[in-house]
């Protein structure tokens, strides 16, 4: 790796890496989020806690970091913004501040996708806000609108990023696998419900 690429990989990490869901929740004096229902650092988990306003908060803070470490690349490194894409999900997904326990990366891909490919952000928006609304089950909204990024690259013939955004829709879904054992067992919770 050249430098640009080892300068943009680790400003993203370092940016991923930024707990806004534990410092929020903390400064209100809400605990630690990760003693809080699943444990999770993100926006669905801040939720539980009681406030909306902590949850939005979260949920903005993690997509705008998302998309300042891609802008951040496109303008000092445009060779390297794939790198800086990588580094703020997995700073955010394995933050090495919490012994790599970190959030979902739904919020953070929704951020990254607005800058590196705004049309596939507008799907993944509504199909997330959509099904959210529509099922009230975070985790499959989250993992749909994740694996509609790669799809929306293959349709619209983004052949160049393609890989990139499996590879994080993947990521996604690999994180949200006790979800996933959850809604086999028919025991994921619902948005609004306290765990």
């Amino acid at each position: 790796m050249d430098g640009p690429t080892i300068l943009a990989l680790a400003v993203g990490y370092l940016l991923g890496s930024i707990p806004f869901g534990l410092l929020l929740t903390w400064a209100a004096g809400k605990g630690d989020i990760r003693e809080i229902g699943s444990g999770n650092i993100g926006a669905t988990n801040v939720l539980r806690t009681g406030s909306r306003g902590l949850a939005a908060a979260t949920l903005v803070l993690d997509a705008v970091k998302g998309a300042v470490s891609v802008i951040i690349a496109q303008r000092f490194w445009p060779d390297a913004i794939n790198f800086a894409a990588a580094g703020v999900l997995i700073g955010h997904l394995y933050p090495v501040w919490l012994k790599f326990r970190g959030g979902k990366g739904v919020a953070t891909l929704l951020g990254i996708l607005v800058p590196l490919f705004w049309q596939a952000a507008v799907v993944y928006a509504v199909l997330w806000v959509g099904l959210l609304i529509l099922l009230r089950i975070s985790s499959v909204a989250g993992m749909v609108a994740a694996a509609s990024a790669p799809v929306a690259a293959a349709i619209l013939g983004e052949v160049a990023i393609f890989p990139l955004l499996l590879g994080f829709a993947l990521l996604v879904i690999w994180k949200h696998r006790e979800n996933i054992r959850r809604l086999l067992r028919g025991a994921e919770p619902r948005v609004g419900k306290k765990a």
